[in-house]
């Protein structure tokens, strides 16, 4: 597992605002005209918003015209289940001998 990418994907998650763009996702593409909107938030600060979304993998984006466009991206959410699935199973290996011995 590449723990720079499992950061970028987990930093998506870890700030109110980008959990609730989520959400606003979750119904299909939104313009970000529509995420404005609904956020009450500047465009600067929906830019850096999408950017780290984007960047996890979680949300892609398309331009139309003069506007982006944003939706959930299954690909990306399968990547995010798999590494926390990869994070938080324990593995117990035969040879490990106990710390304290």
């Amino acid at each position: 597992m590449d723990q720079r990418k499992t950061a970028l994907i987990f930093k998506a998650f870890c700030d109110e605002n980008r959990v609730r763009i989520l959400n606003l996702l979750r119904g299909g593409e939104k313009c970000a005209c529509r995420l404005l909107e609904e956020m009450s938030i500047s465009q600067p600060t929906l830019s850096h918003h999408m950017r780290i979304l984007c960047d996890s993998g979680i949300v892609v984006g398309r331009k139309e015209g003069k506007w982006m466009h944003y939706r959930i991206c299954s690909e990306g959410v399968q990547l995010a289940k798999e590494y926390l699935d990869g994070l938080t199973n324990a593995q117990t290996l035969d040879e490990e001998k106990p710390c304290c011995e």
